[in-house]
């Protein structure tokens, strides 16, 4: 368990990383490749981008903001809803407040079940795993964070089961 939570956090802090580090390199980026992804079938990518623009009217200013850097998030990594509200609310992360962050990540059109599977994925590129391991590794709440139906769906989609 404790490898686990290690590997947890050396994700986290890649991810990280690669966020601060490309802020302006991904931001170019998203905006160039929204339409061909569409027409590629990745909606893990682009269903949120999409969907931040349309009720941005109806977001606040921080709600809006909180949105934007969801999509960011999302075009990098596989998150959960939980793991996404909790890393734009986290004081070690965004540090929205949680009521804007839930309401952001609530107006993207997410698909929780492709981004299980875009985790295990990543999981499973660095080592390996039984199926009930990526699976409690995806629910944990030490973990990623996934619904116990998420993980299921995405261990088995990755090839762990």
């Amino acid at each position: 368990m404790g490898c686990l939570i290690i590997l947890g956090i050396f994700i986290a802090l890649a991810v990280l990383g690669a966020i601060v580090g490309d802020r302006n390199k991904t931001a170019s980026s998203e905006s160039a490749p929204a339409p061909a992804g569409a027409s590629s079938g990745e909606p893990a990518f682009e269903t949120p981008q999409e969907s931040e623009e349309e009720p941005a009217s109806t977001l606040t200013g921080p709600q809006s903001n909180a949105a934007r850097t969801a999509a960011n998030y999302i075009s990098m990594s596989g998150f959960s809803r939980e793991g996404l509200i909790g890393q734009l609310s986290s004081d070690a992360g965004e540090g929205y407040d949680v009521g804007d962050a839930t309401v952001a990540v609530d107006s993207l059109n997410i698909d929780w079940n492709e981004q299980a599977v875009r985790s295990a994925k990543q999981y499973l590129s660095m080592t390996g795993f039984s199926c009930k391991g990526l699976i409690q590794q995806l629910s944990s709440s030490a973990g990623e964070k996934y619904t116990a139906s998420q993980a299921k769906y995405g261990a088995e989609q990755a090839g762990a089961c």
